[in-house]
């Protein structure tokens, strides 16, 4: 075997996992939402004016704005994302901001710890990856049922290299 083929071997994750956080409405179910609400506040807002009470439109017309914000800001929190590897010579965790913005961090597998923080009625609040003098987070915008089901592969996945070494 060359060394090129045992670096590429080496190279090769045992674990990769892309984590995104859960949005319960999808694209569909925020336009319904709009368009009731919209309907609604309009409506309202088309009374009140026309009954003399011209103020009280206005602030039906600024919750909806309000509420458009709301999602909006909500759906641009939702693409961030991080893609997590393990492979027999490094740890990659690469986080995504919104905006598109990455960041990398790399650690030795050998030297790396996988680190949980639990709540007793919650379950996992924090994970955190460390090593040589170098820490991070993984995944904080997952709820707890995620958390725990990439904990448990993710701490599988060092267990295994660790073993190969």
């Amino acid at each position: 075997m060359s060394q090129g083929n045992a670096d590429d071997r080496n190279e090769q994750p045992i674990f990769a996992a892309e984590l995104t956080p859960y949005r319960s409405l999808g694209r569909n179910g925020f336009r319904v939402l709009l368009a009731l609400s919209g309907l609604v506040f309009l409506g309202q807002g088309v009374f009140f004016v026309a009954t003399g009470a011209w103020p009280i439109g206005v602030f039906f017309g600024a919750d909806f704005l309000l509420l458009y914000g709301a999602f909006w800001l909500n759906y641009r929190a939702g693409r961030a994302r991080e893609e997590v590897s393990v492979s027999r010579t490094q740890i990659a965790i690469r986080k995504f901001a919104p905006s598109g913005r990455m960041t990398e961090h790399r650690f030795n597998p050998c030297w790396a710890r996988f680190l949980v923080r639990r709540h007793e009625e919650i379950g996992i609040v924090a994970m955190q990856v460390r090593g040589e003098g170098r820490r991070t987070d993984v995944g904080t915008f997952l709820n707890p049922d995620d958390r725990e089901s990439f904990a448990k592969a993710f701490r599988g996945a060092l267990a295994t290299v660790k073993l190969r070494m």
